[in-house]
């Protein structure tokens, strides 16, 4: 059974021969009901007081818990972004090298092609030179074969026939 300051103040004794004195009695339950009101009022004050401290406690969790899930998915989504970085440089480096594969292969055949080129302009100049050299001497057989002898080659060449007559 609760007993409320009310209940000690309207609270009656019965009456004996010698008993206390009932001013005194009165005196002390009003006291009592004053001092048992107070606590009273302070254990529902308490009482508000912790209702409202499990409300914000509920509230810090809630948002604990609303942070620890955001703090997750971000680490999740930088996780993301950076593996996607990793393989999007991954490809980058991969479409790079095959493009310096593919210039190095091509500079490879230029270079061939232009070996092959050089290869055959020393051959045909040779050539060439071979016929411009066969050609010089061909004409200068005829020049000199249709060349009139100089005075003093015909001086000498007639001497050496008479010798050749003489004899």
């Amino acid at each position: 059974m609760k007993i409320t300051p009310l209940d000690i103040t309207q609270k009656q004794f019965s009456k004996v021969f010698r008993g206390s004195s009932p001013e005194e009695v009165e005196a002390f339950l009003a006291l009592v009901a004053v001092e048992f009101e107070a606590l009273v009022k302070e254990n529902l004050a308490l009482r508000e007081e912790d209702r409202r401290k499990a409300e914000e406690i509920a509230e810090f969790r809630s948002r604990e818990r609303a942070l620890q899930e955001t703090l997750v998915t971000a680490q999740r989504a930088s996780e993301e972004i950076r593996e996607s970085a990793r393989k999007e440089a991954e490809i980058t480096i991969s479409d790079a090298e095959l493009q310096a594969e593919k210039i190095v292969q091509g500079a490879h055949q230029r270079f061939l092609r232009i070996v092959d080129d050089i290869n055959e302009l020393k051959r045909q100049r040779v050539q060439f030179e071979a016929n411009v050299r066969t050609l010089a001497e061909s004409h200068l057989k005829l020049i000199e074969a249709f060349r009139e002898p100089t005075r003093e080659e015909a001086v000498q060449y007639i001497p050496s026939r008479r010798k050749a007559a003489d004899e």
